[in-house]
């Protein structure tokens, strides 16, 4: 299931890559036809589900449907080239549909608003669209099987992160934040990547009152952007923990001797500290761990001491079907990730003894993030700059995961969010 490995083929040279889906184009066939009216009924379960907005369908047996309709909400257009690919939802919901998608069953000319449709409509949908039988358990089960404990974070972890410092330096800011930035106006195209990057982290810092002379802990440090900026805002004993080799090395070179990067687990770390930061982070804990992420972050503070945390949410109406299988996310980008239900573990944090405060979410603004980020992804595709070590498959699955993700936050059954730990006196 190492989807996004592109260690698959050779490194010399460099290779023809496209941004376009490759579908089929064949016409409809007998069996379409006398296997529509059992899809249909597939259909018709779906149409029930979109109380807004509306998909056009195009089917495999040459009919056309309108899907939804009766109130305003998201609209998108689906192209469906073999009855399969329902056959696929249906069993492995997102995971399936994405397998769907690269078999070429369906496309979309901007699958964003499909996404955001199916998220807007998630809980009126119910598990339409969720896994079902033996592809739930399978999923769940290899989910499980990544678990994070201390060898399975470390796994996870480079799983995703060890891609390359060259591979993200191509399509992140120039600073290398790899979250949800914070804009003047997440509809506007005037300000740049890297001035809402440079807002969110100057909002996450602005929660800790930093001082001169502060000892600031960082739980996931990403490539040091966060650090650099605390660091000219004053003059700080900064520590970040990381997981990812790659990651570690970046940040070393970048912080120099004033900082302290440490390939540490989160359950390992020492000291006590004025404040902590911890940005989209949180998701690879895993539910399970989720008391032991924040009895850390307790024993970690200083009494009064602050944490300034980002993370991703989840609809508590949508939580346990979500967490009861392993979605798209899950199965191909974010081994052992979970988003979080926000009521859970502010009850969690405030069980051990940590003040929650001061909520912002700003979900469109990680739209925005992501669609940036896209754009610049399809860029490097198109000038030829991706590695050879890249190969096609994974140029798919890689602009799939950023429409999926952006149509998500669009739909708003997903969010981002900065909250204010405090450890009381």
């Amino acid at each position: 299931m190492n989807a996004i490995d592109p260690r698959r083929t050779p490194r010399n040279g460099r290779r023809t890559l496209s941004i376009r889906q490759p579908v089929r184009s064949e016409r409809p066939g007998r069996w379409a036809r006398w296997l529509g009216p059992v899809f249909h009924r597939l259909l018709d379960r779906i149409d029930r589900g979109l109380e807004q907005g509306a998909l056009e369908a195009h089917l495999p047996d040459g009919t056309h449907r309108l899907l939804g309709g009766r109130a305003d909400g998201p609209t998108c257009v689906v192209d469906l080239y073999d009855w399969r690919a329902l056959i696929r939802l249906a069993t492995g919901g997102s995971a399936g549909w994405y397998r769907a998608w690269a078999a070429g069953e369906w496309s979309s000319p901007d699958p964003v608003p499909l996404f955001a449709l199916f998220m807007h409509n998630a809980v009126s949908l119910g598990q339409v669209a969720r896994a079902h039988g033996p592809a739930r358990w399978i999923g769940r089960a290899m989910h499980r099987a990544r678990r994070n404990n201390r060898a399975g974070s470390r796994d996870n972890i480079a799983f995703h992160y060890d891609l390359g410092n060259d591979f993200y330096s191509l399509w992140l800011d120039n600073n290398m934040h790899y979250s949800s930035a914070l804009f003047l106006d997440p509809d506007s195209r005037i300000e740049s990547l890297e001035q809402a990057q440079r807002r969110k982290v100057d909002a996450i810092l602005d929660r800790l009152d930093l001082k001169d002379g502060d000892a600031l802990l960082e739980i996931g440090c990403g490539w040091g952007g966060l650090a650099e900026q605390a660091m000219e805002r004053r003059a700080i004993a900064y520590t970040g923990l990381t997981l990812s080799i790659e990651q570690a090395t970046y940040a070393r070179d970048r912080l120099g001797s004033g900082a302290q990067v440490l390939l540490t687990d989160y359950r390992d770390a020492r000291g006590q500290y004025d404040a902590i930061a911890s940005v989209e982070m949180v998701e690879a804990v895993g539910q399970l761990y989720w008391p032991t992420y924040l009895e850390a972050i307790h024993r970690l503070l200083k009494p009064g001491g602050k944490a300034a945390i980002q993370y991703i949410l989840i609809d508590d109406a949508l939580f346990d079907g979500y967490a009861r299988g392993a979605d798209f996310i899950q199965t191909y980008v974010f081994p052992g990730g979970m988003l979080i239900s926000e009521s859970r573990f502010r009850a969690l944090a405030q069980a051990q003894g940590l003040e929650w405060g001061d909520v912002r979410r700003f979900g469109l603004h990680y739209a925005e993030t992501l669609r940036r980020w896209r754009e610049r992804f399809d860029r490097v595709i198109e000038q030829g700059q991706l590695p050879a070590s890249f190969d096609q498959h994974f140029v798919a699955l890689w602009r799939y995961y950023l429409m999926y993700c952006e149509g998500g936050f669009r739909g708003g059954g997903i969010d981002v969010a900065q909250v204010t730990l405090v450890r009381p006196a």
